[in-house]
């Protein structure tokens, strides 16, 4: 393995980022994970684009702008681009470091493990590779696998850390999330799917324990949003239970993301979390368990770009409509980072203005959201 970064987010490092953009970024920008981090409210995400060099030179110039321009929070997995999105994130740190811009413990880093990624890109016999990359070599036994895609085995977890650590060239990965967990639940029953999850969060505290990451937790699509009685239905409680079986109180599974916008509010509105035997939504739960949430498609992946005429009256201060939607998620209650896909320095340049704008004040938050129909 290549000579990686060594160090991760701390909170000494992350104050002292926040401090050197002061004034002209407001001390509201930053938000405290569990640990002391300090972490901004906008984070720059990696999903979309081309599999090609192009879109790699794209995302490395614009994760050093954002890294310039107050976005410490880089969000990525190791299926994103076949694994060009973090040999990408990869190679913007080292530019970003090298001329002095950032130091490695003033940003967050977090990636995802579970879908079975291509490397590079799509291979001409997927079967073929499957076979011998992860069969062959034992990582992977036939029964891990769901959806025909999804594992979250220990061993396959252990290697697939290692291969991000590889890709992004660090040594500890700040954040690390199972990729989706809910996919398990379309092939196997609820308890078989908990045995699962006890076994990954006790290979995810190893890895903490080895300093191959600094906490862990889950990055889903539906499973906070659904109703609870749904087959995919996650319940945050249930699995902050088993975080504390496995590691105790001081167990390391601290972070969730799930999809929050104009667009898909059931984070702030459905209450589909039961807590203390009530329902509450999931940024309520997520609250009282001590959870940091990080909001996915903050855009929509671009759909919210061009909003109904009356939101430049409710959310004054800004140019664009994408600026506003952005606003609305960081201001929400609950909402920690609220992450956008950006790479090209146009946008970077439109998104990054909004950290210089204070969040919202709950009055005016509350009459924007009933505006909005929420």
């Amino acid at each position: 393995m290549a000579k990686m970064i060594d160090g991760r987010a701390t909170a000494e490092g992350t104050r002292r980022y926040a401090s050197r953009l002061a004034p002209a970024v407001p001390a509201e920008h930053f938000r405290e994970l569990g640990g002391g981090a300090r972490l901004s409210t906008l984070g720059l995400g990696t999903y979309l684009g081309r599999e090609d060099g192009a879109t790699d030179v794209l995302y490395q110039d614009a994760v050093v702008r954002a890294l310039e321009l107050g976005v410490n929070v880089l969000d990525t997995a190791v299926n994103y681009r076949h694994q060009r999105s973090e040999r990408a994130i990869r190679t913007a740190l080292a530019t970003a470091i090298g001329r002095g811009a950032v130091a490695r413990d003033e940003v967050v880093v977090a990636t995802k493990g579970g879908f079975i990624p291509f490397d590079g890109a799509v291979p001409r016999d997927p079967r073929a590779y499957f076979a011998a990359t992860y069969l062959e070599t034992g990582i992977i036994k036939p029964g891990d696998v769901a959806g025909g895609a999804h594992c979250m085995s220990p061993r396959y977890l252990r290697n697939q850390i290692d291969r991000s650590r590889a890709n992004l060239g660090l040594e500890t990965l700040d954040i690390y999330y199972l990729h989706n967990p809910e996919t398990q639940l379309g092939e196997v029953e609820r308890a078989e799917f908990l045995v699962r999850m006890r076994a990954a969060f006790e290979a995810l505290e190893e890895a903490v324990a080895a300093g191959c990451i600094a906490r862990y937790g889950t990055a889903t699509w539906t499973g906070y949003r659904v109703d609870a009685g749904a087959p995919d239905a996650l319940s945050l409680a249930e699995l902050v239970g088993v975080a504390r079986d496995v590691g105790g109180q001081d167990h390391h599974f601290r972070v969730i993301q799930l999809p929050y916008n104009l667009g898909m509010t059931e984070a702030f509105t459905r209450a589909n979390q039961r807590l203390n035997e009530g329902m509450v939504p999931i940024l309520e739960a997520a609250r009282q368990l001590d959870v940091y949430v990080m909001a996915s498609a903050s855009l929509h992946q671009g759909q919210l770009t061009r909003l109904p005429a009356p939101f430049a009256e409710y959310i004054p201060g800004f140019t664009t409509d994408a600026q506003r939607a952005l606003q609305f998620v960081r201001s929400t209650p609950g909402i920690g980072t609220a992450l956008v896909g950006m790479k090209a320095l146009a946008h970077v340049e439109e998104n990054a203005k909004v950290a210089a704008v204070s969040p919202m004040a709950w009055e005016h938050f509350q009459r924007l959201f009933s505006a909005a129909g929420g």
